[in-house]
């Protein structure tokens, strides 16, 4: 799958959203070329597939790694890798609406994550 064709994708799940969720996403969806290796991996096992970001200078925003999910899910055909970046894109609006919230269930749960994952080594 090409990067123009996984923007393709990426903008009809984007179009499944109510504009609500939209609000205050100032800087909307990247979808960057590169593989984004996690800061937390030990081995060659656990790949950022996307992020939300909040800061001041660039607001807020959504950066889903293409590179990311072609390492990990290149070998799924296209209905495939919807549903994975689905699953991505709107783990990453969760974000997004629970810090408008002032809520961090979700941050809460991905540490928990990141805990066993290194419990593991």
């Amino acid at each position: 799958m090409t990067i123009d064709e996984m923007q393709e994708i990426l903008d009809r799940l984007a179009e499944e959203l109510p504009p609500v969720f939209y609000e205050e996403l100032n800087g909307g969806i990247l979808l960057l070329p590169e593989e984004h290796r996690s800061a937390y991996a030990r081995a060659d096992d656990l790949w950022t597939l996307g992020e939300y970001r909040h800061n001041y200078m660039m607001g807020r925003y959504i950066v889903i790694y293409y590179g990311s999910f072609i390492k990990l899910y290149g070998h799924l055909d296209e209905e495939q890798m919807t549903v994975e970046l689905r699953k991505t894109l709107r783990h990453e609006f969760r974000h997004h609406m629970e810090s408008l919230a002032g809520e961090d269930g979700l941050e809460r749960e991905d540490a928990e994550y990141i805990t066993k994952y290194l419990a593991g080594f």
